[in-house]
């Protein structure tokens, strides 16, 4: 499956608003948003929370090791990921 990496972002964005309960906000999320430290709902519990449904949503195992800083950096990081790893 070819699917271009705007269409990935929206892809995490979509799980990211159902996680964090932040609908009222998803339009003004795109690519350049940084996520840690500027969204006060992703705490350490939520950055659990939604490395699960990332990968219960695109079907593959994230890492311990893959899970830090710069990959919840940015929405575009964490969609650039997804789309690395996506089977």
């Amino acid at each position: 499956m070819d699917v271009t990496h705007a269409e990935t972002v929206d892809e995490v964005r979509e799980v990211v608003v159902s996680v964090l309960g932040i609908e009222d906000r998803a339009a003004a999320l795109d690519a350049s948003t940084p996520l840690l430290d500027n969204l006060p709902e992703l705490d350490s519990m939520a950055v659990l929370e939604l490395v699960a449904a990332i990968e219960e949503r695109f079907d593959f195992t994230v890492d311990d090791g893959d899970v830090s800083a710069e990959l919840f950096e940015t929405l575009g990081s964490l969609a650039a990921f997804v789309a690395d790893r996506r089977p």
